[in-house]
């Protein structure tokens, strides 16, 4: 988590229109943002980096996918409590309860609402740092 009173957001892999929108979002509620187009950045990123607060993040990605994304989230020590919302346009059944057995805490389909996503982050970002308490 970050230590300065700005909450940080991960997103990773929505097309360029919703990255641009979501981080626009994020940024306008006061978040410092980080984007990857796709998911072999974000993996590197997260070896490296202090964990974000949030990670959005599509299923279909070229390299990595975002179902192995959350499989590495989950299984990295400092990283494995952050909140995952799946932000994809695939709605199908199987694919939600995977990426939610996988340990993805929300899954919104495309098209979303941008006051919903963030009222979702917010209840998740809440939830996590209880858990954390």
């Amino acid at each position: 988590m970050q230590l300065d009173a700005s909450p940080a957001a991960l997103i990773v892999g929505p097309d360029e229109h919703t990255a641009f929108l979501v981080a626009f979002m994020l940024q306008r509620e006061g978040f410092a943002v980080t984007s990857f187009p796709e998911g072999a950045s974000a993996v590197d990123y997260i070896a490296r980096e202090v964990p974000a607060d949030v990670v959005i993040t599509d299923i279909v990605m070229p390299f990595v996918n975002g179902v192995e994304l959350i499989k590495r989230i989950r299984a990295d020590e400092r990283w494995g409590r952050v909140p995952v919302i799946v932000l994809s346009a695939h709605s199908s059944d199987k694919g939600v309860i995977r990426a939610l057995n996988l340990g993805a805490n929300d899954y919104i389909t495309k098209p979303f609402n941008a006051r919903v996503l963030l009222a979702r982050i917010n209840r998740h970002m809440h939830a996590a740092s209880g858990e954390r308490s």
